[in-house]
């Protein structure tokens, strides 16, 4: 049978991408500095070039046009034509099939060959070599979509103050629960009743994903049967990874943002727009290299030929360009109104403030986003680093935005190992981190606070290693941070001595503890809660199996009662999640501080106390926020112990009359029930965390 043969008119130039209508497909697509772009057509499988169409027109920088009588479904990509000088910047190769940037959905993966390289591999001259090789049989095909409405999410708009963020892989979560997938996990598996009913349960308010966008697994992983596990190499800003679809395609994400939000859990995601799966000079031309390579990325002012490289991956998209801006900003919109997602993590986003080689708050990105009237909206957490000069910003980003607390995380578990003098640094990390984040208006919900992230150890590897064992990464142990401040408690690795798994165990509630009790936005990895480990493993980035995923067959199912504990004190003690900052103010009701540090006698520590390298007992009183409006305010009244020594008696605040104390937590007694206390003195056992709340009495 014959293909059918297309003719292509003027079309228009917006939306840019492939919008289908009744009638045919229009496409448009930008580049600045092309001479020609062609559209290319496929088979049904992917496997046949069937036409080529020159889009007809021009407007500014949007090449566009229409295709009438092309459906929803059809296969397509793009050649550009124009310059190849890479000394210029310029580094186009019309034998190169590329991928649309403003593509819903991707066919196929990069089978990796010469010929997805823009300059022929194993040349003497490098990337200034030309390749002519056709990449198409080696690319994957955009796919034209059918036009998706706008849904109303019914989404459940959790307040910050009550977030409880749970940061899991789409398919480590669940590929090792045999209740809900048999053949590995994907979007659907996340949304079945079991798991719903474990995230329930746990007392997490929103579930925060790997990057759920499409995604390169890395030529050098391939070579050695590996795949890149993560998905930290974007390559579809606006299409889920296909690895995790059913046949059913793009609705499956949205089916199951649906039953998130039924379940009253938000879905956030997080996004890679620092850089993409190109990598450097030497890496492949996919789409945005070969599409307009000078526009897309940042490169070396004094030498274009290579790419200023703040991600560490080879190269820097270029937010600073109007249409790569645009392009970042449609995406976002898209993921909200159309998929569902209810925030963003935001990968390395000191780079998408980066201006003239330096951070700027005031960025253009930051700018646009602040007063979109739907990105404004949503949560929005930055990953507040890059690996550039000047990159480290915690605290320094704008309101709404989130930023994870690495210095929450070190603090923690410094403190818990013993550390000298990493007293006051727990004090600074319970109180919200005022220092990094009481300005802008900002709220102590703008730390977002944890001890472990998908980048690291698993709660029970840091208790249970000194060193990091990354052999199976094929990358000799030289990948993956080497200062975690973590502590095996005697023995490197898993271990049947019963004392030192007893030791190991208190200090993971002691950590958790630590973590519910502090003011911020928690965030628990997926697995710490039933005592997941990954042999050690602190960079697994690469490893889809089982040292990756969450081991199921195994669980601590004490731990995760634990949890669940926690979760309930943090929702039932308002004092513990507060919108503003503690500073130790008299409140104006009462005459009390909202915040007191203790000594175990029931002392304020003094300056010595505060320099003591020795001191490892700290007490505190929380209390509503002395600027807190009498709609908000609460007579709720915590006091908390984290006690790093030897057992000790501590001495509890001055009760009112008619008020009792109730002991609510002790890490000692993982299945620990509440307990009035009618002594003004009570005992914190030995490396525990113990915490009261002040009742009413009967």
């Amino acid at each position: 049978m014959t293909a059918k043969i297309y003719e292509i008119s003027r079309g228009t130039s917006n939306p840019v991408g492939a919008t289908c209508d009744q009638n045919g497909v229009n496409f448009s697509v930008f580049s600045a500095w092309a001479e020609k772009i062609e559209l290319c057509l496929f088979s049904a499988d992917g496997t046949k070039e069937i036409q080529r169409l020159a889009l007809p027109e021009r407007d500014g920088d949007l090449w566009h046009g229409y295709v009438p009588g092309l459906k929803a479904n059809a296969l397509y990509g793009y050649r550009a034509h124009g310059p190849f000088a890479p000394e210029a910047g310029h580094r186009f190769n019309a034998n190169k099939l590329l991928l649309d940037p403003y593509a819903k959905k991707i066919h196929g993966a990069v089978q990796w060959s010469g010929s997805v390289m823009g300059y022929q591999a194993g040349s003497s001259r490098h990337d200034l070599s030309f390749d002519t090789q056709d990449s198409a049989q080696a690319m994957p095909k955009s796919v034209v979509q059918a036009i998706a409405d706008k849904v109303d999410w019914q989404r459940p708009c959790t307040d910050l103050r009550d977030t409880i963020i749970y940061e899991a892989h789409a398919k480590g979560l669940t590929a090792g629960r045999d209740d809900i997938t048999s053949e590995g996990g994907c979007f659907l598996d996340l949304c079945a009743e079991p798991m719903l009913d474990h995230l329930l349960k746990l007392g997490v308010t929103a579930i925060e994903l790997l990057p759920p966008q499409a995604f390169v697994d890395d030529q050098f992983l391939v070579r050695q049967k590996l795949r890149n596990y993560w998905g930290y190499q974007t390559i579809g800003f606006f299409c889920p990874e296909p690895r995790y679809l059913s046949e059913s395609g793009i609705s499956d994400f949205q089916t199951m943002v649906r039953r998130f939000h039924e379940a009253g859990i938000e879905v956030l995601i997080d996004v890679v727009y620092n850089h993409t799966a190109e990598g450097n000079e030497l890496g492949p031309t996919l789409s945005f290299r070969g599409l307009d390579n000078l526009s897309y990325y940042k490169l070396q002012p004094d030498n274009p030929r290579y790419y200023q490289n703040y991600t560490g991956t080879g190269n820097t998209l270029n937010l600073e360009h109007p249409m790569v801006l645009r392009m970042v900003l449609d995406s976002l919109r898209y993921w909200v109104e159309i998929m569902g997602v209810d925030g963003f993590r935001f990968d390395l986003a000191s780079v998408l403030g980066r201006t003239d080689q330096r951070f700027d708050r005031n960025s253009g990105f930051f700018k646009a986003i602040r007063q979109d009237p739907v990105l404004s909206t949503v949560k929005l957490i930055a990953e507040p680093w890059d690996i550039g000069p000047g990159g480290y910003q915690l605290g320094a980003y704008p309101p709404p935005f989130l930023e994870w607390n690495d210095r929450f995380r070190d603090g923690v578990r410094q403190f818990w190992r013993g550390d000298q003098a990493k007293t006051p640094e727990l004090a600074k990390r319970l109180a919200g981190s005022a220092r990094q984040f009481d300005h802008s208006g900002r709220a102590p919900t703008a730390s977002v606070n944890f001890i472990t992230s998908h980048d690291g150890f698993t709660l029970q590897d840091v208790v249970s290693y000194n060193e990091k064992h990354n052999q199976l990464n094929g990358e000799e142990n030289n990948d993956g941070h080497g200062d975690n401040h973590t502590d095996n408690l005697g023995v490197e690795g898993l271990t049947a001595i019963p004392e030192i798994k007893a030791a190991r165990d208190l200090r993971k509630r002691n950590m958790l503890a630590t973590l519910m009790l502090s003011q911020g936005t928690p965030m628990l990895l997926a697995g710490d809660e039933i005592g997941n480990t990954q042999g050690g493993n602190n960079n697994v980035y690469c490893q889809d199996n089982a040292t990756g995923w969450v081991d199921w067959k195994n669980p601590d199912l004490t731990l995760l009662q634990f949890v669940q504990r926690l979760t309930a004190v943090r929702k039932a003690h308002p004092v513990l999640r507060q919108r503003r900052f503690l500073h130790g103010n008299l409140r104006e009701d009462d005459v009390k501080r909202d915040l007191s540090w203790r000594m175990p006698d029931g002392s304020y520590p003094s300056d010595n106390d505060w320099k003591d390298p020795g001191w490892k007992t700290l007490c505190v009183v929380y209390r509503s926020a002395s600027d807190t409006p009498a709609y908000d305010f609460s007579d709720d009244v915590v006091f908390a112990v984290f006690n790093n020594d030897q057992r000790v008696e501590v001495v509890l605040p001055v009760r009112p009359k008619g008020w009792q104390w109730v002991h609510i937590i002790d890490t000692t007694q993982p299945r620990f029930s509440p307990t009035a206390v009618n002594v003004d003195a009570v005992a914190a056992m030995a490396h525990s965390v113990q915490a009261y709340a002040l009742e009413r009495s009967a």
